[in-house]
């Protein structure tokens, strides 16, 4: 059964941008765009039969009762190798001093980033390597694997060919990154740093 329909969940800037890509390769295919839980339900309201469900860096949890109804599995652009699951995992990165970074296209499950890995990619970063320059690299990196899956997305039905990768890594939260931000008194200048570093110098001091 071809695919006719792709909802592509993703920032309301780059959507446009990636549903082109996907119709260059089917002018017929329908791409319907969602940067909400909500528009992704509206979306989803409809007969999913032939039906692709493709996210990209959208933060966005895809509750299994839509993730149950596709006819195939769905896809995320998750912003981070398979060392690092969860949110703002470019802030952990560099938080760790990590030495290199990557990306991971993965299979969606029920439980956030736990999906088998279709393909992943790792590039080196150095300890001078400041967030914007971090998410810019991966970014760039997640749209040039976009465009090189884009043809299997938009034409084939078959999955895309899982990869013997494994998720590791502590899956990060919103609230963790949010707490890296503070710095508290008596917190020592090198720890300061680091968190200055890894948050991009959006940090809050306590006073």
């Amino acid at each position: 059964m071809a695919v006719e329909r792709i909802i592509l969940l993703a920032g309301e800037s780059e959507a446009p941008f990636l549903a082109a890509i996907l119709r260059a390769h089917e002018a017929r295919l329908a791409v319907d765009l969602a940067s909400s839980a909500d528009e992704l339900a509206a979306a989803a309201a409809e007969d999913l039969g032939r039906t692709r469900l493709v996210s990209f860096c959208s933060s966005v949890i895809v509750p299994a009762s839509i993730l149950n109804r596709l006819p195939g599995p769905a896809y995320n652009f998750h912003p981070g190798p398979p060392e690092y699951p969860g949110r703002y995992p470019s802030i952990f990165a560099i938080y760790d001093g990590a030495a290199r970074f990557g990306i991971t296209v993965h299979e969606m499950a029920p439980k956030v980033d736990a999906g088998a890995i279709v393909s992943a990619e790792w590039f080196g970063i150095s300890p001078e390597t400041t967030l914007p320059q971090l998410d810019e690299l991966t970014f760039a990196t997640l749209a040039d694997k976009f465009r090189a899956l884009s043809y299997q997305l938009a034409t084939m039905s078959q999955p895309l060919r899982r990869l013997p990768y494994r998720w590791s890594g502590r899956k990060t939260t919103l609230a963790e990154a949010e707490a890296l931000r503070h710095i508290t008194p008596g917190m020592d200048a090198a720890e300061i740093e680091r968190r200055k570093r890894a948050c991009g110098g959006q940090v809050i001091e306590a006073s």
